[in-house]
């Protein structure tokens, strides 16, 4: 006797259908596995997903990669200050923050934001302090751009330029700056420590103890950034070219908008003066692209 025999024959059609049905859900059950949500974490196991801030990824200004780099520590760099006002200010900056042409920011093409520099008008010797916030100016020989009022300190808003010096401030003396533009805001740090009384100096904090020596800025191991790569045998034939010369190159790994690039670096001198003169070089021989680094 057939399964079928035992239902009666105007139920037949009916079975047949829910048993078509049964099984298809069965298999379609069987054959779908559940998609991971897009942005959960990585199923690989022995990988954690890692997450590079939009700020210190590279980017492309009129044609030519910019590569932030990863720390400001001993950042010592001479060249043209700018200042830009009224068409941008209220407009967000790099880091998302709104412009504010009164304010104590400036923009800089690699340093990694909220780093505190001292910059220095070598043309009047005024100094100033700012915090870099937004990414600029690009234009050549420029290093940084102010805001209208730090430029006014500096005494170079009639010229709109000057050469500078820029140095990053050790970590208690941004500490030290970042409290007192909290107290006060809309003054510069240096109005703030004039304006309060020595007295009061004294009660609100404890003398700090003895910072110690500034390192010597030109002293260190410099390399010129000369290119960058997805592709690995494209930085290795880079890289052997310089080979040639005589020159001692790295081939870095550098993770950058979820994907891994290839920079080849190539030593330049233990002196930042040296290294800048050699990073004018290679830039005269056709690498436009050519960045100074410092490890």
């Amino acid at each position: 006797m057939t399964p079928t025999a035992v239902f009666p024959r105007f139920l037949r059609p009916l079975h047949i259908l829910l048993l078509i049905l049964l099984l298809s859900f069965a298999f379609g059950c069987a054959s779908k596995a559940p998609k991971p949500l897009e942005g959960g974490p990585s199923t690989t196991p022995g990988k954690k997903r890692t997450r590079t801030s939009a700020t210190q990824r590279p980017y492309v200004i009129n044609g030519i990669t910019y590569y932030p780099i990863p720390s400001a520590a001993g950042y010592n760099e001479q060249g043209i200050a700018s200042w830009y006002g009224e068409p941008f200010h209220g407009r967000k900056t790099a880091n998302g923050e709104i412009y504010n042409m009164y304010s104590d920011t400036a923009a800089h093409k690699t340093l990694p934001m909220d780093t505190i520099l001292l910059v220095k008008n070598m043309e009047n010797g005024r100094s100033t302090v700012v915090r870099i916030n937004d990414r600029g100016p690009f234009v050549q020989e420029r290093i940084i751009d102010l805001t209208y009022t730090k430029a006014k300190e500096l005494g170079i808003v009639a010229k709109g330029t000057a050469r500078v010096e820029i140095v990053a401030m050790g970590a208690q003396q941004q500490l030290e700056e970042r409290e007192l533009i909290a107290a006060a805001p809309g003054k510069s740090p240096a109005e703030v420590a004039i304006a309060k009384p020595p007295a009061e100096v004294a009660a609100a904090k404890p003398p700090p103890p003895k910072p110690p020596p500034l390192p010597d800025f030109d002293k260190g191991n410099f390399y010129v950034q000369v290119g960058a790569f997805i592709k690995v045998e494209n930085a290795r034939t880079l890289a052997r070219a310089f080979a040639k010369r005589g020159r001692n190159v790295i081939i870095q790994q550098y993770p950058a908008a979820g994907m891994n690039l290839y920079r080849v670096m190539i030593f330049a001198s233990t002196s930042l003066a040296k290294a800048k003169v050699y990073e004018k070089q290679l830039e005269a021989e056709g690498f436009r692209y050519a960045l100074l680094l410092a490890r």
